[in-house]
């Protein structure tokens, strides 16, 4: 196997487009994407300074494609890799992988979406154990929804873009304070997905108690172009403020956002939810929702003293 490891900072537009060809040619193979909608917006639109490419070449083409995010000093490196089709079982998946092991002095926290034989089986064979798993809930639009009332005082509105932007952060990181990604976001997260195409206000609700923003609900929808599928709703994040949990609020929300996204003409809905957040998964199969599919995160087993 002749091979070549590019190590980058940034990548520039050619790197990008082939990168992205290689995501594509995956996500055709697979039925899933293999990189998360953190590292895909790193890739259009650049940022995290600290963030590392590794690009793997077999000649002049692409067959590979890690990204590594440094920044989380006290859980180590994150990183997501890729491997296109045509270079699959032929050892440039451990070869990518050895690159980036080697980058992170061997402390890393790897994705792997879809939880698939291949991915495990390239986890398993570095050293790496399984850490964490997050599933993937999907229901249907069709199905009845039950009604939920709100808890009393507390009235809903739409997300307005330029106005809402630092309330809402103070809420979701107090709601995600313990969580290892959603409760670090910057404004500069916010305003990335603000740019999206999928981006609608109209479909981001907020919950207030006494003019304060006590809740939210922030919907999305993507389509066949984006995930290789028809256009599925997702409850993209559910946050609700500490001092209203156990007020029935957050099952609330989840239904004014499920009804507009019934309204969008949607026949799915989808959502993450991490397998070790019981009441979580409760919540959402009694609204309908039951486990279509699972991410896993592997990592560096501890060494032993």
């Amino acid at each position: 196997m002749s091979a070549s490891v590019e190590i980058k900072e940034r990548l520039s537009d050619h790197d990008i487009a082939e990168v992205l060809g290689v995501v594509e040619a995956a996500t055709e193979a697979d039925g899933v994407r293999p990189l998360n909608e953190h590292v895909m917006l790193h890739l259009r639109y650049g940022g995290d300074d600290q963030a590392r490419s590794v690009l793997l070449r077999a000649g002049s083409e692409l067959a590979g494609y890690a990204h590594i995010d440094p920044t989380d000093e006290v859980e180590g490196p994150s990183g997501e890799l890729v491997i296109h089709p045509s270079f699959r079982r032929q050892g440039y998946g451990r070869r990518l992988l050895r690159a980036v092991l080697e980058l992170t002095d061997g402390r890393l926290r790897l994705w792997a979406h879809g939880g698939t034989p291949g991915s495990d089986a390239l986890a398993l064979s570095a050293g790496l154990e399984r850490v964490r798993s997050l599933w993937q809930m999907r229901r249907s639009l069709y199905a009845p929804l039950a009604a939920v009332p709100m808890p009393e005082g507390v009235s809903v509105r739409t997300f307005v873009p330029g106005q809402d932007e630092e309330e809402w952060l103070k809420v979701n990181a107090a709601a995600f304070a313990h969580h290892p990604e959603q409760g670090a976001w910057t404004i500069d997260d916010v305003r990335l997905r603000e740019s999206e195409s999928w981006f609608d206000p109209a479909g981001f609700f907020l919950a207030e108690r006494d003019g304060r923003m006590v809740g939210f609900h922030w919907t999305k929808v993507h389509g066949s172009h984006d995930h290789g599928h028809e256009p599925i709703g997702e409850v993209y994040v559910v946050g609700v403020d500490p001092s209203q949990q156990g007020t029935g609020l957050g099952k609330a929300l989840t239904v004014v956002g499920l009804c507009h996204l019934r309204s969008r003409g949607l026949a799915q809905a989808m959502l993450y939810v991490d397998e070790d957040n019981p009441a979580a998964i409760r919540l959402y199969t009694g609204l309908g929702f039951s486990r279509w599919d699972v991410d896993v995160m592997y990592a560096s087993a501890p060494s032993e003293n």
